[in-house]
Parts: C-alpha cells; sequence; structure tokens
C-alpha cells in the first residue's frame, strides 16, 4: 500500500469517527438537552428533567385515585367524592397522545367525574410539553417513581386506564388505548 493510500485511509477513519461522535448531537437538534415532546431531543427516557415544567391546570388534593403525586405544573387543589377516571400515560408513548384529547373532550363532557392523567416518567417538562402542544387541559399528576402503577398493582404498561368509585375502590383496568370518546364511555359505564 503506498504512503499516499495509508493517509487517505487515515483520513477516512478520522472522518468517520468525527461523524459518529456528532451524529447524536446532529440528530437530537442543538445538543444541548432541552427535549421537545415528542422525544425528539433532549432528555431520554428515564432520565430526570432540568427543565422547567410548564404551568398546567390544577390537581385534586386527594391524589389519583388516592395516591399521593405533586400535580404536573399545577397546584393541588380541594378533594372530591367523584368517581375517578385516570389515565395513565408517558411523554414518548406514541398511543398516549393519541389518546390524550380523547380523554380531554371526555372530562369537559362528563364533570360528574373526575378525570386526570398521570405521567409516568421522571421527565415532567416533557410530559407538560406534550400536553401543552396538543391542547389538552386534563390536569395530570407526576410519578417520577412508578408509585401509582405499583400501589395499584397494575402492569407496567401505558397507556392504561383505571376507573376508582367514590369509595377509593379500583372497579375497572382497562390496558388499551381508547380512539373515541364513545368507547371510552362505554368502558367507564361497564364499571360503575
Amino acid at each position: 500500500m503506498t504512503t499516499s493510500a495509508k493517509w487517505s485511509l487515515v483520513g477516512v477513519v478520522v472522518i468517520l469517527a468525527v461523524l459518529v461522535a456528532l451524529i447524536p448531537q446532529l440528530l437530537s437538534g442543538s445538543g444541548t438537552g432541552d427535549g421537545d415532546a415528542t422525544g425528539a431531543a433532549g432528555d431520554g427516557v428515564g432520565e430526570a428533567s432540568t427543565s422547567t415544567v410548564a404551568d398546567r391546570p390544577d390537581c385534586q388534593d386527594d391524589g389519583a385515585a388516592g395516591v399521593q403525586l405533586p400535580c404536573l405544573g399545577g397546584e393541588q387543589g380541594q378533594g372530591n367524592d367523584l368517581p375517578t377516571v385516570v389515565n395513565v400515560w408517558a411523554w414518548w408513548c406514541e398511543p398516549c397522545r393519541d389518546e390524550l384529547p380523547v380523554f380531554d373532550e371526555f372530562a369537559a363532557s362528563h364533570p360528574e367525574l373526575n378525570v386526570v392523567g398521570v405521567h409516568a416518567d421522571t421527565n415532567a417538562a416533557n410530559g407538560a410539553a406534550m400536553l401543552g402542544d396538543l391542547g389538552v387541559e386534563l390536569p395530570s399528576y407526576q410519578d417520577e417513581s412508578n408509585l401509582f402503577a405499583g400501589t395499584l398493582g397494575l402492569p407496567a404498561v401505558v397507556p392504561i386506564t383505571v376507573v376508582v368509585d367514590p369509595a377509593g375502590e379500583l372497579v375497572g383496568t382497562f390496558p388499551r388505548t381508547f380512539d373515541s370518546v364513545q368507547d371510552l364511555e362505554l368502558a367507564v359505564a361497564g364499571v360503575l
């Protein structure tokens, strides 16, 4: 191999090494670690967010189905004695993104129910940003440690929906995606 060919080969190897090092930053946009709601940039799943959480609607004081969690971007409000429908979701979950507007519409048309979300991920900022991007006003709790699913003995999947009666008893579990308000209404009515 000639000296010129050797240097060309070394040059190609150096360029490839630089590209391999830069590709993750190029794919993530600026490479600053500030994530967006789609998960295309910034903090990954399971990493704690250092970003500011956007303001969101207030949550009920008695937590999600009796499990005390902090409100995602809102304040703790007053308790209630209504049946509760809880949608467990995460910012990186595409089926969750599709069904959250259904839960928002369901909540608006059913004031006789307490309809809330539980964001099951450590990245609160990405969760609040996703809700903002979708225009979803559903109050949600932040669950960084899987306390909600663990307390209720739920499978470790998202999305999952649970229905709790006013006495705090779990009366329905739906580990599936709801595509329409009517579909969700039928499921909730079937357990209440």
